[in-house]
């Protein structure tokens, strides 16, 4: 009974969410580097490309240096490491939120909202973060917020059914996360920890297993595949339904596995990570999250798990959203 009333509630949120469309379905091969040249059809290149890139995953995620950062009040802005055809989107832009205290001047946070968060979206997550002494950097993913060109309403190119542009734009946020982490060390941060929500958890996890500044991930909704959500999730039905008929979620899942969490298990051990996950969740199905802690137990890759008595939309509802913040601040709190 709970599970229907708190079901019927997440469809009820998810249903109020504006400007779905239905994109067409593109392989954006043009978006990506190294695929082999042949006359192999699309998904068979991308496939190959994909084991590839795993395999090769610190040059995929390599951060070329940068110098050119530029914080004006608390907003900080840097040139993001991949080019895109949007001149807006090419500016990487975060909001700084330094701990007024001082107490956590040795302390930071990175943290990555989720998919189509507005510029106001885990601001006060960051004050919180504040009053545990944790100072905190609030990045806007690409194509988001002031990253966002003209033609768009929501952040359909960083999670679409183009699906060369998505894994590259995925690329995109995981090294402007690691760019601002860089920021981060040279403010004299010698603790920094990373938060992500939604889709900012699947980037983070990715960021984590890739930056070894980073000592601890607080990974707020989770899965091993990104490509699993998108197939089954409530808030990607639009998604799906450009991607039927066009390809399988086998063949998906292997394409898009370079930006999944699960090849990179193995990097995050000896780091702290906490792993979170609502149990009424139709956005991030319940079974992938509970294989993703299931793999971690059997690993013997040290976490933590807090599952929370809500869904996917209806965490950002009171009492819920208290509850999530607290258990995400404690956390890093004692990481960090």
């Amino acid at each position: 009974m709970i599970s229907r009333v708190f079901h019927q509630w997440e469809r009820r949120l998810a249903a109020a969410a504006e400007h779905r469309l239905v994109r067409p379905f593109d392989w954006g091969l043009e978006w990506l580097e190294n695929l082999q040249p042949g006359t192999a059809d699309e998904a068979a290149r991308l496939a190959a490309w994909a084991a590839q890139t795993i395999e090769n995953s610190e040059s995929f995620f390599a951060l070329p240096p940068c110098d050119d950062y530029v914080l004006e009040g608390n907003r900080l802005e840097f040139p993001s490491a991949i080019t895109t055809p949007h001149p807006e989107n090419n500016v990487v832009r975060a909001r700084y939120f330094p701990d007024p205290s001082e107490r956590g001047r040795k302390r930071a946070v990175l943290v990555l909202p989720q998919w189509n968060a507005d510029a106001g979206g885990h601001v006060g997550l960051c004050q919180l973060l504040n009053r545990f002494g944790i100072s905190a950097l609030r990045l806007s993913l690409p194509y988001h917020d002031a990253r966002m060109p003209p033609e768009l309403r929501r952040a359909d190119y960083i999670v679409s059914a183009n699906v060369g542009r998505t894994a590259q734009v995925c690329r995109q946020a995981v090294l402007d996360a690691r760019r601002a982490i860089a920021w981060l060390a040279r403010q004299g941060y010698e603790s920094i920890g990373i938060l992500g929500t939604s889709l900012g958890s699947c980037l983070s996890m990715l960021t984590a297993a890739h930056e070894p500044l980073i000592r601890a991930a607080a990974l707020n909704h989770i899965s091993p595949y990104f490509a699993d959500v998108i197939w089954e999730g409530l808030s990607t039905a639009h998604v799906r339904e450009s991607l039927d008929g066009r390809i399988d979620l086998e063949a998906l899942r292997r394409i898009w596995m370079p930006i999944s969490p699960f090849p990179y298990l193995e990097r995050v051990r000896g780091k702290r990570v906490l792993l979170v996950y609502a149990r009424y969740d139709l956005t991030f199905p319940v079974t992938l999250s509970r294989f993703l802690v299931s793999e971690f137990k059997r690993r013997g890759i040290d976490h933590e798990v807090a599952a929370l008595p809500c869904g996917h939309y209806s965490i950002g509802v009171g009492p819920f959203k208290w509850m999530d913040g607290i258990v995400l601040c404690r956390f890093l709190s004692r990481s960090l």
